[in-house]
């Protein structure tokens, strides 16, 4: 049965989501349809050019992402103190970048005179678009209905292209952040897609390690590069109590722990955590026993929300529900867990 989705986020307990969203039926978002040998290879820069715009409209940043050939993972951070910090007329101009605006507001931006009662209708609306602006359901919508369309009028036809709803996961700490991260950086490798997180194509991990390599050289490629296409969600190793607007994790970090991580599922074989990579999840409380097989059952593993078991009780209690799936899975890959 399906929720409401005000019963599944909780903006005071996580600003952190992933979203999944999947083709109905048999059709096929990239790559080749098996079925009718077409190939929408292309398709994959559709997803690409459609989340960096959004997330230049959005009070929404994008910290991860893997296109699959009939669906996509995205890990989503909703800035809300960003949005709720717009002028009424940069609300404006960010909505109507998406959707028609409003006789009221197209007047507000020509400095016409309004009575008091326009005024005051034309602020509901703002701020009623403010809240569409970091909204995960409307950041979906807009992307998912903009791809829906164009796959339709390629392939000649009508009707859903989309499953109904997206699904969506509260990721509740920084552990489970990373864990959930990694799964999607990893989807490729877990596919039999690719070998190395470097050569999984159309994921966030390949953005972040081609930018890196770029930025290692010479100065005139790291003027030329400034950021991310798709402007990722930096990782932003915090020193003291500076201020940072990023994931509070060294990058290079986090390019070991994935690509440690992606040959290991790739190769089949369990093996140890090599030394330098456990102090890494001791920081993170997660249990590096368990981490490949977090990282492998993820689906199975996890539900409406992710982290560490104390986490998980408190963002249940948030939204009014008695519990959530994944509790067990949480006790066994985190070191630490509350005690009643």
């Amino acid at each position: 049965m399906t929720r409401a989705r005000k019963t599944l986020v909780s903006l005071e307990s996580t600003p952190f989501y992933h979203c999944i969203s999947r083709c109905v039926r048999r059709a096929w978002l990239c790559g080749e349809d098996p079925y009718t040998g077409e190939n929408f290879e292309h398709r994959r820069q559709w997803v690409l050019d459609r989340l960096r715009q959004l997330s230049e409209i959005f009070a929404i940043d994008i910290c991860a992402y893997a296109i699959l050939s009939n669906h996509y993972h995205v890990v989503l951070h909703v800035d809300r103190e960003e949005g709720n910090g717009w002028t009424e007329r940069e609300v404006i101009t960010r909505w109507t970048q998406l959707y028609k605006g409003h006789v009221l507001a197209d007047r507000y931006l020509t400095g016409d005179v309004m009575s008091g009662a326009e005024r005051a209708a034309l602020s509901e609306l703002i701020e009623e678009w403010r809240l569409r602006l970091f909204d995960i359901s409307w950041f979906m919508r807009c992307l998912n209905e903009h791809l829906a369309r164009k796959a339709n009028e390629e392939d000649h036809c009508k009707g859903r292209f989309f499953e109904g709803r997206f699904k969506s996961q509260a990721l509740l700490d920084e552990g489970a952040l990373l864990t959930c991260m990694s799964y999607v950086d990893l989807n490729p490798i877990r596919a039999s897609m690719a070998e190395t997180p470097e050569e999984s194509d159309f994921t966030s991990i390949q953005e972040r390690i081609q930018v890196y390599v770029e930025g290692q050289r010479s100065d005139k490629a790291k003027q030329r590069i400034t950021s991310t296409p798709t402007k990722l969600f930096p990782l932003i190793r915090v020193k003291g109590d500076e201020p940072s607007r990023g994931i509070d994790f060294d990058q290079e970090d986090y390019f070991r722990l994935v690509d440690w991580t992606g040959r290991a599922i790739r190769d089949d074989k369990r093996g140890s955590i090599p030394k330098a990579l456990s102090p890494i999840l001791d920081r993170l409380q997660l249990n590096p026993d368990a981490w490949l097989s977090s990282i492998k059952y993820y689906n199975k593993d996890y539900f409406t929300a992710v982290g560490a078991i104390d986490r998980l009780r408190a963002f249940a209690e948030s939204l009014e529900q008695r519990w959530f799936q994944g509790q067990s899975a949480a006790v066994n890959h985190y070191r630490l867990a509350m005690v009643e």
